[in-house]
């Protein structure tokens, strides 16, 4: 009551009338938003297949409409009829150099975003990447010593394929060690991940004493180069044998992906929804070092695809799995198709992947932050 003793009516009812004009404004908003999500949904699952056809004429080689069209009819007529293809500088272009470039874009880009999004839900931290369990330092190291050793492009492939599971499986051995049988079921997820962490330093070491025992004018510029990311080298051999692990990493995550649901809630909880944790975080581990694997064995390391593109999925599709994981997949491979387009046409000479990525993903981890939207639920 004021001191003239009357109610202060007018005041009352222009703060109801705005909480209820605030009411509908958020009511209209949120009416919006449902109408607009579905179709910016559709728009980015459309994505991808744009990008991919705007990237046949991105290039230093110019190609024109006409050009690319008949190409791809004279090829697609050929291999129908069983007729040898027509070989012309056009088509060595296309097929030979950024059909196989762009097909690896896509193939990395969702491989390390399907990786990092399944890591972030059953580490439950936001700031997980597919390189937590030292598997880019790993992957690193086999390359870097193939470079140094034999210099053969396919050697290079496997043997950082092959070390980058070779991290996995000693961080996962690391983090048991000096569990009682009797005292929990399994290590902890921070004990996993600080394994992680100290299998990456020792391979990160490793990596220095290649760089300082190798050639400084023929090996160290090549090692250096790859270590950045590039796609540069890519040809339809060398996706062959990358196809295999990425679809059955990527196929096994997709079928399990409301497991990963489950898995991000607390251990005791998963355990009392009827989900064996150990078993299913392994496997998902697994998996997820399988895509990491075979995409940084043709790539080299290329950061923050796996740990921002997680978050743009989440702000689009919500935290669901079931949702979010199909979204990270696309969203991964449309992201770095993108850049590796700006790589190739920005500079006269082509720009290493690594540090275009770190340049978009880094201010964009930084504006999620300030805006409140990092979260793995």
């Amino acid at each position: 009551m004021p001191e003239s003793g009357k109610p202060e009516t007018g005041k009352n009812a222009h703060d109801i009338l705005r909480i209820i004009s605030m009411k509908n404004i958020s009511m209209k908003n949120e009416s919006i938003k449902r109408i607009l999500m579905p179709i910016i949904t559709i728009l980015v699952y459309l994505l991808p297949f744009v990008l991919l056809t705007v990237s046949l004429f991105v290039g230093r080689y110019h190609t024109s409409v006409f050009e690319v069209t008949d190409e791809c009819l004279k090829t697609f007529s050929a291999f129908i009829l069983g007729a040898p293809v027509p070989v012309s500088t056009q088509h060595t272009v296309l097929f030979n150099v950024r059909l196989p470039r762009i097909l690896a874009a896509l193939l990395v880009g969702s491989a390390l975003s399907t990786a990092g999004v399944s890591f972030q839900g059953i580490f439950r931290n936001p700031l997980v990447s597919p390189y937590i369990l030292g598997v880019g330092a790993g992957a690193g190291f086999g390359a870097c010593l193939a470079i140094l050793l034999w210099d053969n492009y396919l050697l290079i492939q496997l043997t950082a394929f092959a070390f980058g599971l070779l991290a996995m499986f000693a961080a996962l051995s690391m983090s048991k060690v000096g569990k009682s049988p009797g005292v929990s079921p399994s290590p902890s997820s921070l004990t996993i991940i600080l394994s992680g962490i100290i299998v990456g330093s020792i391979f990160t070491a490793l990596i220095s004493l290649v760089k300082y025992v190798a050639d400084p004018y023929d090996d160290l510029p090549e090692i250096v180069f790859w270590l950045m990311g590039s796609l540069a080298g890519i040809r339809c051999g060398d996706l062959l044998w990358v196809v295999v692990p990425i679809f059955v990493g990527t196929l096994v995550l997709f079928l399990l992906r409301w497991r990963i649901n489950v898995l991000s809630l607390e251990d005791e909880e998963a355990r009392a929804l009827g989900v064996d944790v150990e078993r299913m975080r392994l496997i998902i581990i697994v998996c997820a070092t399988l895509l990491t694997s075979a995409a940084v064995s043709i790539s080299g390391v290329i950061g923050w695809i796996g740990l921002v593109v997680p978050h743009i999925s989440r702000m689009l599709v919500g935290p669901n799995y079931i949702r979010l994981l199909p979204m990270s997949m696309v969203l991964g491979a449309s992201f770095l198709l993108f850049v590796d387009n700006l790589a190739r046409v920005v500079t006269p000479t082509e720009i290493p992947l690594g540090i275009l990525t770190s340049l978009v993903g880094a201010p964009l981890f930084a504006y999620f932050i300030k805006r409140g939207h990092i979260g793995w639920n």
